[in-house]
């Protein structure tokens, strides 16, 4: 199974990559519509701006080909902002539509905590997730974000908190999506990105 990697310009796409040849998976990267929809994988990595992955997917033409492999059960799996995108819209950018492939809107993290939400935390499993399969209760992730989903439907199946509570994880049929960084969380991020590579395969 190769896994395709959106390529829109920025964020933690080598560090990405890195971890999944820790893992043996072969990975290349895709920044045209053409590779995106060839992919029998999917892999959205985001650090940064929410606008600057919005504007990139669409100066790309990439937006069409995503929701579409999607739509048709191509495994995805979105990190950080990756995860972000999937929904309406998002208070970073509220004139920018997000895919709008799950309902909801993403919203700043409240300013009565440190800003950003920078380091280590635990997650609270929501219910059972191949996702998260074999992944102890207890388990840390590392996160780098102020902003973050609040949905409470039944795709998430992680959330997490600092100042309130948000989606550390979501899965819906073949849509994956964590806000932490699993190629920055040592073991425990590892097992998340070899569960995707699992369910892919």
């Amino acid at each position: 199974m190769k896994v395709t990697l959106v390529d829109y310009g920025a964020g933690n796409v080598p560090s990405v990559e890195r971890a999944l040849q820790r893992l043996e998976a072969v990975s290349e990267r895709a920044s045209s519509p053409d590779g995106i929809s060839k992919a029998a994988a999917l892999l959205l990595p985001g650090v940064g701006h929410y606008a600057a992955l919005i504007r990139a997917l669409d100066e790309r033409g990439l937006r069409g080909p995503l929701t579409e492999a999607i739509g048709r059960g191509v495994p995805f799996l979105g990190i950080c902002l990756g995860l972000q995108a999937l929904y309406e819209s998002s208070e970073e950018a509220p004139e920018l539509a997000g895919l709008q492939l799950l309902p909801g809107h993403v919203r700043s993290l409240p300013d009565t905590v440190k800003l950003p939400h920078m380091g280590w935390n635990q997650l609270q499993p929501r219910r059972e997730s191949r996702l998260l399969e074999g992944i102890g209760r207890g388990s840390y992730f590392y996160f780098a974000h102020s902003y973050a989903a609040a949905s409470a439907d039944a795709d998430v199946v992680a959330t997490c908190t600092h100042g309130t509570d948000f989606v550390a994880a979501l899965e819906k049929e073949n849509l994956c999506a964590v806000q932490f960084h699993p190629e920055k969380s040592g073991e425990a991020g590892a097992r998340v990105l070899q569960n995707f590579l699992r369910m892919a395969a």
